[in-house]
């Protein structure tokens, strides 16, 4: 089994991704850590906690972590979301508690747990990266206890919070360039699962239709229809869950490594992941930022439909 860990925002595609690390067997959930992005902080810890009720995972620790981006103002998606979150959708809501560590320190125990055992931890961020950024300057020993990271963010072409940024990134510009350089110095592999293949990984309507017997596919189904009717579609991406489908078979993602930077500035392009695709042997002085130190597998392509079938064959 892979441990790991997810820190997430918790809206329709976040539990996508909760369901199937959830309840996949070849992986050990060992904690979920919250920040505010998709909704308030709130109703982030409430889906999350709902997610993994549904799921069957009461044992798994939720903690609370950050609310509001290192810099600026929250910015939400309750449009593509809902009100709460989960799409306003008629579910029965957990009644459990989050463990009494703020997220960062929950992701400080855990690995630093892991690098004294050994068994190193992979840690799939599908948030703003603002908890991990947190983590990693605070307490730079715990990545000891990483074996990689796995992030849901950023793009190479386009965005779509802006046209230039990735809403991950757009929402805590400064957390992400903060956890970017951070794994190059502390020297954790990092791979951006961004937009260029976000979309990729779909399930129709009609498979959703065929979830039914249990409250994990049922929970699926329904996330599947509303992610459809949103984008008035006969199906819909898992989004996030491709992350965690990446990590489960990594060989269905397709990357490249590439240095990349983060855009803090720009007028037009703040929040852009800027995805140095120069040829590194050419003679490049005459650019006087240089190449990035750090060095990401980014992911240029993926098997949707073996995915798909993943995902699917996991929250049923």
């Amino acid at each position: 089994m892979k441990p790991v860990i997810l820190d997430v925002d918790t809206g329709l595609d976040d539990a996508c991704a909760l369901l199937l690390a959830a309840r996949h067997p070849e992986l050990d959930l060992k904690a979920v850590t919250c920040a505010g992005g998709n909704v308030g902080l709130d109703d982030v810890v409430r889906n999350t906690l709902t997610v993994l009720d549904a799921a069957g995972r009461p044992d798994v620790p939720v903690a609370r972590g950050a609310a509001v981006p290192l810099l600026q103002p929250v910015r939400m998606a309750r449009h593509v979301h809902g009100a709460d979150g989960l799409g306003d959708i008629d579910w029965p809501r957990s009644t459990r508690t989050t463990d009494r560590r703020h997220a960062v320190e929950l992701l400080r125990d855990v690995l630093r747990e892991a690098a004294a055992t050994g068994e190193l931890i992979t840690l799939i961020p599908l948030a703003p990266l603002t908890n991990i950024a947190l983590l990693l300057r605070t307490y730079p020993d715990a990545a000891a206890g990483l074996r990689e990271i796995v992030f849901m963010g950023g793009a190479a072409r386009i965005g779509n919070a802006t046209a230039s940024a990735e809403f991950n990134i757009w929402t805590d510009p400064e957390a992400a360039a903060i956890v970017l350089t951070a794994a190059g110095e502390l020297g954790v592999p990092t791979t951006m699962y961004g937009l260029d293949v976000f979309y990729d990984v779909v399930v129709t309507l009609e498979q959703a239709r065929g979830l039914s017997g249990s409250p994990s596919a049922e929970l699926a189904r329904k996330l599947i229809e509303k992610r459809s009717s949103l984008y008035q579609s006969d199906g819909a991406s898992i989004g996030d869950g491709g992350a965690v489908c990446a990590v489960i078979d990594p060989s269905g993602l397709t990357t490249q490594p590439f240095p990349v930077r983060i855009e803090l500035s720009g007028s037009w392009s703040r929040g852009r992941t800027i995805v140095d695709t120069r040829d590194w042997s050419a003679d490049l002085t005459s650019d006087p930022h240089g190449l990035s130190p750090t060095k990401v597998q980014v992911a240029t392509a993926v098997d949707g439909k073996r995915y798909a079938e993943l995902w699917l064959a996991t929250v049923s």
